[in-house]
């Protein structure tokens, strides 16, 4: 009995397509045709077929298949690489059924930082997104640590305040708030005196990660809180040395916390500065049609 391409890939719980890709990567060989010119496959093509569906639902990639086929050399190894990577990936599916069961557990948004479930909901857009980038920047101790400083400051009053803050908001106010995150940020320098010192828990390079932190704060965050969060900064240091806490110069990479880290608020507080001078002469000259250098035009 010969049996057409469709009914073959029928017989093998397989696709027409799947049996014309086995056919160019030379998998499956060509059978004969009819004088009508259609395909007419025979019994040893139905068991080559059936062979390699069977090690492709081994999760054996289509380029090894020809060699454990032949059973050579090197076969043995393949199915043991093949089978470390099914079980990183039955571990990467598992951990997304535990994130998927804490995100439902906590009506948390879908894409909330994993082991940021439990207070996603009351974070604001900027630091849901400041997570999600330090998750990516620092190792899984660091995260552990920032979770905890997250938890303790989330219902704060100085902390609402800081997300409510708007861009134009007096520098009284600035000041004000400031010095109110201070003595939370002082604590978390305390608690976690890495944080002074960060380079040590950084997953990435320094150089990038401190670049990436300062342009997500000045992106993030608006002009007054990026002032505020320097200001926290100096405040927090201010605070340790009256206590006689010893601390070290400031270091260039930057801290997870969002509200830590002086010499990362100093210089994302540059960036924005510049930014916004930027921005003005921009307007500027759009509105007079000129190229403003300072002084009036005559």
């Amino acid at each position: 009995m010969a049996w057409s391409t469709r009914e073959l890939a029928d017989l093998a719980g397989t696709t027409v397509n799947a049996v014309r890709h086995y056919h160019q990567l030379g998998l499956l060989a060509e059978p004969e045709r009819r004088v009508n010119g259609y395909k007419q496959y025979g019994v040893p093509h139905l068991v080559a077929l059936l062979r390699v569906r069977r090690l492709v639902e081994l999760g054996v990639p289509l380029g090894q298949i020809q060699l454990l086929q032949e059973g050579g050399e090197g076969s043995q190894e393949a199915l043991h690489e093949v089978d470390a990577q099914l079980e990183e990936r039955i571990a990467q599916l598992q951990q997304a059924r535990e994130d998927i069961a804490a995100i439902v557990a906590e009506d948390a948004p879908a894409h909330a930082p994993r082991g940021f479930e439990r207070v996603a909901a009351r974070l604001s857009e900027a630091d849901r997104s400041m997570i999600h980038i330090s998750s990516k920047l620092y190792d899984s101790e660091a995260l552990d640590d920032l979770r905890q400083m997250v938890a303790a400051d989330i219902e704060s009053e100085a902390e609402r305040a800081f997300e409510a803050l708007p861009a134009d908001a007096p520098e009284a106010e600035r000041i004000r708030l400031g010095d109110a995150l201070a003595p939370s940020l002082a604590q978390h320098l305390t608690d976690y005196p890495w944080l002074q010192d960060p380079a040590g828990r950084l997953a990435k390079d320094e150089r990038i990660s401190q670049a990436t932190f300062v342009e997500a704060v000045v992106t993030l965050y608006n002009e007054a809180q990026v002032e505020v969060l320097a200001r926290a900064g100096v405040a927090a240091r201010a605070l340790l040395q009256a206590r006689g806490t010893p601390l070290p110069p400031l270091a260039g990479a930057a801290s997870p916390e969002v509200e830590g880290g002086e010499a990362a608020g100093d210089a994302a507080a540059r960036e924005a500065d510049g930014r916004a001078r930027d921005r003005g002469e921009h307007d500027s000259t759009e509105h007079d049609g000129t190229e403003h250098d300072g002084t009036a035009a005559s």
